[in-house]
């Protein structure tokens, strides 16, 4: 008997599992096993050309009736989703293909049975060389493989690791499982479950960008502080965004009539910061005076400050005595044909009028060093690094846009690695894959365009853009869905979506203006913050529906804490990137609120959460908004009504059962969005025997008991951080609650369960968490 692998070429046809995915597969492809790259049954995917070349396109095949979802750069920096089931409606510049195919069903099997199941097909085009990889359809429902060097002295002509092609029944493994064999074969970046996620990620921050943008001086800084502290909120982190550096424009004369016509692009002119961030009594304490303010009176753990990848927008000015040694030259932008197509503004963008000062590779590793050097003498803790894209389209003369980018990353994160030795860099305006696939160090990636406060359009689009985008940049580092207004007319649909993110939370309110009955639910009163475990992301039955165009289908985001999931589902439908336009626009709807269904197995990996090895799939779902608890079996779903811009936050607990009458499940603080994250440890221990009485619910029949015996039936010990009020299911009223082993006055609700208690105050510091026990 002969086994076939799970991906192969036959017949013409691209053949996934025993179904054909592709169909009229070229004669010229070259395909390797993906076995080489370990211990995945993908395949490795090139092609043979006539002739050398910088840009290739190749036809690898018609992509007909099965849906799937893409992430494409819609703008030179940042990627967004686009779903469809033909593959004229692949877009240009598609970085990550995911396809389904239409055989079998999403509801798993009870016996683990994989022929009646969904496959999933993900599909990575890659680095090779030089060359860099696309997709992008074509009118004929043909998947095109564009490969270019962005150099046209940069050619080639053959080709065979361009394309990675994985499948699998969990759309989520089948991924991770693609992207570990991607990165055996290259050895040139590493998965984000190997990265050391800097500090931040577990505190609130605020970010001066929205507050003050390029205004932003050290008195504003403070103020900021000042201000959220005030209500309680204390961030621990601080972004000083652009605003602090040295720049200055060139000289006017040698100007042609275009830019003449535009504002000057600043370039930078010193590593050090600009007068705004100097002490007027003692000038050379720079920087380092705002940071010691920071952190002595305001208690802050960390500073960041954001630069961009070529030292500022303009790049470092050439000709400034103090820059000479990085040798910096004039570059003007060239961009790739499918950035230009989906971009077309680009043409009369300041950079490509005006160009930037690149400095010279050779020397870029001294600059990045000799600006942290500068920056961590002064108690920097680490970086935001900025247009990083912009690379790829600098590499004419360079040997090409992979190799341009590949030595300024391995620059950037060894001076990183020597100067934040917490990892502190955060990744931004980044969506290519030359960056991601070069990257070993940076673990936060920023995970779409801008929060925009004033632009109504957005932020529909923003929650359904970083929720998908995460999908792929998850595998390669933390998304960071970016800094929002706490006061803003959004902001409760920004907020509850940041603390579900499983990034970094953080504002950009300015001075005074805040909405501290929202941050309460996202902050505790030390700074610190309950964060999710991984990157959140759709569920399984969201990949491939489009909730901000369909008109039709709501947004559901999971994530998983230690001993609970979290769900979180969002009306997105009303904008979109509109292709003919090029810009966000609205649409139409079609209803004023839509209806759409949850599930506890939504949380894709809540079987982790629940400690006992034969779990029936039974959960409590706390909502956070009515403060309504319900418990569902397995597969039984129920039903969630959203308008647009509406949303609502699920704690989805596995249910743990002690005795035939009696059963509990954690919620966690349950006025924090993400309840459960405040569980650090939970242990059941089962007693003997109890005696019961039957208690009516008020659900016509259904009964709840109550222990009357003096016998306990087991007890639940958890560790929880944080202070506030702590909920949990529990199928009979509790004996006694105590904290820190002092008893507690509780509520008990026997119609839906639901246990409450006060955690007065944050536990002592040298504990770290309350011991919390429930008897049963």
């Amino acid at each position: 008997m002969t086994i076939k692998p799970v991906v192969r070429i036959a017949e013409r046809k691209l053949i996934v599992k025993d179904r054909t995915i592709l169909t009229g597969v070229p004669d010229n492809l070259i395909t390797t096993s993906g076995s080489t790259s370990g211990p995945v049954e993908g395949v490795f995917i090139g092609a043979a050309f006539d002739e050398e070349n910088s840009r290739h396109v190749l036809p690898i095949g018609a992509l007909r009736n099965v849906r799937f979802l893409a992430c494409f750069r819609f703008k030179l920096w940042w990627m967004a989703q686009k779903m469809g089931d033909h593959g004229s409606e692949i877009p240009l510049e598609t970085q990550f293909l995911l396809v389904e195919t239409k055989e079998g069903s999403h509801i798993e099997s009870d016996d683990g049975n994989e022929d009646n199941q969904i496959v999933y097909t993900v599909f990575l085009p890659l680095i090779e060389g030089t060359f860099r990889a696309c997709l992008q359809g074509n009118a004929n429902d043909e998947l095109e493989l564009c490969l270019e060097s962005g150099d046209s002295d940069t050619k080639a002509s053959s080709f065979s690791h361009s394309l990675f092609v994985h499948a699998g029944t969990d759309p989520f493994g089948t991924i991770t499982e693609a992207i570990r064999a991607v990165k055996l074969h290259l050895k040139t970046f590493r998965q984000q479950h190997e990265k050391k996620l800097p500090g931040i990620v577990d505190y609130f921050g605020w970010c001066t960008w929205d507050a003050f943008y390029q205004e932003v001086t050290q008195e504003g800084v403070e103020a900021g502080l000042e201000s959220l502290a005030k209500g309680g909120t204390p961030p621990k982190f601080v972004i000083i965004d652009d605003g602090w550096q040295s720049v200055g424009g060139d000289d006017h004369s040698s100007k042609d009539e275009n830019e003449k016509k535009q504002q000057p692009l600043m370039r930078l002119t010193g590593i050090k910061e600009n007068e705004k961030f100097q002490k007027k009594e003692d000038p050379k304490t720079g920087i380092k005076n705002i940071v010691d303010i920071a952190k002595t009176k305001h208690g802050l753990k960390y500073v960041y400050v954001w630069h961009a990848i070529t030292g500022y927008w303009g790049g470092v000015r050439p000709g400034i005595k103090e820059m000479e040694e990085y040798e910096s030259l004039m570059k003007y932008p060239m961009l790739s044909k499918g950035v230009v197509e989906n971009e077309p503004t680009w043409k009369t963008d300041v950079m490509a009028v005006q160009g930037l000062g690149l400095v010279n590779p050779k020397n870029v590793y001294k600059f990045y060093n000799e600006l942290h050097s500068y920056l961590a003498s002064a108690g920097i803790d680490g970086v935001k690094v900025d247009v990083q894209c912009i690379l790829e389209t600098l590499g004419a003369g360079l040997g090409g846009r992979v190799e341009l980018t590949r030595q300024y990353h391995q620059a950037l994160d060894a001076s990183v690695a020597r100067n934040f030795p917490d990892n502190g860099c955060i990744a931004c305006m980044s969506h290519n894959t030359d960056a991601l696939y070069c990257s070993k160090q940076t673990a936060i990636v920023r995970a779409s365009d801008d929060f925009y406060p004033r632009d109504p359009t957005s932020h529909t689009i923003h929650i359904a853009a970083v929720a998908y985008n995460s999908v792929f940049l998850g595998e390669i580092m933390q998304p960071d869905w970016d800094m929002f207004h706490s006061l803003h007319p959004a902001a409760e649909y920004h907020g509850s979506a940041r603390a579900i993110s499983g990034g970094p939370i953080y504002v950009s309110d300015a001075p005074g203006k805040h909405n501290f009955e929202l941050l309460k639910k996202l902050v505790l009163p030390d700074g610190s913050i309950l964060r999710a475990r991984l990157p959140g992301r759709p569920t399984r039955d969201c990949l491939f529906s489009d909730p901000a165009r369909d008109r039709v289908s709501l947004l559901k985001i999971w994530n998983m804490n230690k001993y609970t999931g979290v769900l979180g589902v969002y009306n997105c439908q009303g904008a979109a990137w509109n292709k003919t336009e090029r810009k966000n626009t609205f649409h139409e709807t079609t209803s004023d609120a839509i209806t759409g269904q949850i599930r506890g197995r939504d949380v894709h990996l809540i079987a982790e959460a629940a400690t006992d090895p034969n779990w029936t799939g039974d959960c409590a779902i706390y909502c956070h908004r009515t403060g309504e608890l319900i418990t569902l079996p397995y597969n039984a779903a129920m039903p969630v009504s959203l308008k647009v811009l509406e949303h609502e936050i699920f704690t989805v607990t596995p249910i743990k059962v002690l005795s035939p009458r009696f059963s509990f499940a954690p919620l966690g603080l349950v006025n924090m969005f993400n309840a459960g994250g405040a569980i650090e440890g939970l242990k059941y221990v089962v007693e003997g025997g109890a005696k019961f009485t039957e208690i009516d619910d008020g659900y016509g029949g259904d009964q709840r008991a109550e222990n009357c015996s003096n016998e306990l039936v087991g007890k639940v010990s958890m560790e929880v951080k944080g202070c506030g009020k702590f909920g949990a299911y529990a199928s009979a009223k509790p004996r006694r609650c105590t904290v820190d082993s002092n008893e507690v006055e509780f509520e008990y609700d026997s119609n839906s369960g639901l246990v409450t208690f006060c955690l007065e105050k944050l536990p002592d510091e040298d504990k770290k968490v309350h011991f919390v026990d429930v008897a049963l």
